[in-house]
């Protein structure tokens, strides 16, 4: 019995330690970040495949604005401040505590949502990412975890092309991906294991692996001040085109989204008329409303 007992309280010692809800960690993910971004495929089964040019970008400065912050939910806006200050809306993440909803990625722009039981979702947080239009991504949900004294987070879920390739590449439709979040004293790094698949009939075949690996070091608040600015004269806007994409999710079970680029075209125009007082609060939402209309089925 006593050998026993000893053999039980090792294994619970070798398990990873589950980082006290996680909500803490979420807020080191906010912030103004000097940001570098790095690709490279590692691998690929086919051995004639010819790999694809690395692709590193830096000297950009990225504002992580959490523009909701609740003990259960942390809404964060990207803002990307590149050149002489210039202002590009990046992308978005949501963190919610125990979400039982789930968007799943299927391929061909169509997303399916999926309604997941307690048990699976009990201590975890989801990470739904967002598109420049608000447009889902991807989501997945996982536990805040200690691994070797490591504060991590990682999911695997698929996802479309990245906005780097999907006007590129035909050759495979879905990017399998494994998202490493990992916390350090002076900022994070978002480390991928990206697998990309193509999937027909029922099948997937991986065409290439893929690493990914962008750090985010803190900068100081005035390297973001540009991106603070935009969002003060854009956020009226951009909150229009969240609230309708929520009561589109809220409403269906699956979407398929069609002319993404015309959509966001569209959108970044309106954004422009909001802040020249072309387009006021009393009809975004009608307005955003019709955009989304024409681009989801």
């Amino acid at each position: 019995m006593k050998q026993l007992f000893s053999i039980t309280v090792a294994a619970v010692l070798a398990l990873p330690a589950t980082a006290q809800n996680g909500k803490e960690n979420i807020n080191k993910l906010c912030g103004c970040f000097e940001v570098t971004f790095k690709y490279a495929e590692t691998f690929s089964p086919d051995k004639d495949y010819k790999f694809h040019d690395r692709e590193k970008i830096q000297g950009a400065t990225e504002l992580s604005l959490p523009i909701i912050n609740t003990d259960k939910r942390v809404v964060i806006q990207h803002l990307l401040v590149v050149g002489n200050g210039m202002v590009v809306k990046h992308w978005r993440e949501d963190w919610t505590y125990e979400n039982p909803v789930q968007w799943n990625y299927k391929g061909d722009k169509v997303w399916e949502k999926a309604t997941l039981n307690k048990a699976d979702v009990k201590g975890k947080w989801s990470q739904s990412v967002w598109e420049v239009t608000d447009a889902p991504r991807y989501q997945g949900s996982a536990p805040w975890q200690v691994v070797n004294g490591h504060t991590i987070w990682e999911n695997t879920a698929d996802a479309p092309l990245p906005r780097r390739e999907y006007t590129q590449r035909s050759d495979y439709n879905i990017l399998q991906r494994t998202n490493r979040l990992v916390i350090n004293g002076n900022g994070y790094d978002h480390i991928q294991d990206n697998k990309k698949v193509l999937r027909a009939n029922g099948a997937d075949k991986v065409i290439a692996e893929e690493k990914g690996l962008n750090l985010y070091e803190k900068a100081d608040d005035s390297d973001c001040e540009a991106a603070t600015k935009y969002w003060n004269e854009h956020k009226g806007f951009w909150t229009a085109v969240q609230q309708e994409w929520d009561k589109v999710l809220t409403q269906k079970s699956s979407i398929k989204l069609v002319n993404d680029n015309e959509l966001m075209g569209t959108l970044f125009k309106l954004a422009d008329d909001w802040k020249e007082k072309k387009l006021t609060a009393a009809d975004a939402n009608t307005t955003v409303a019709s955009v989304l209309a024409k681009h989801i089925q």
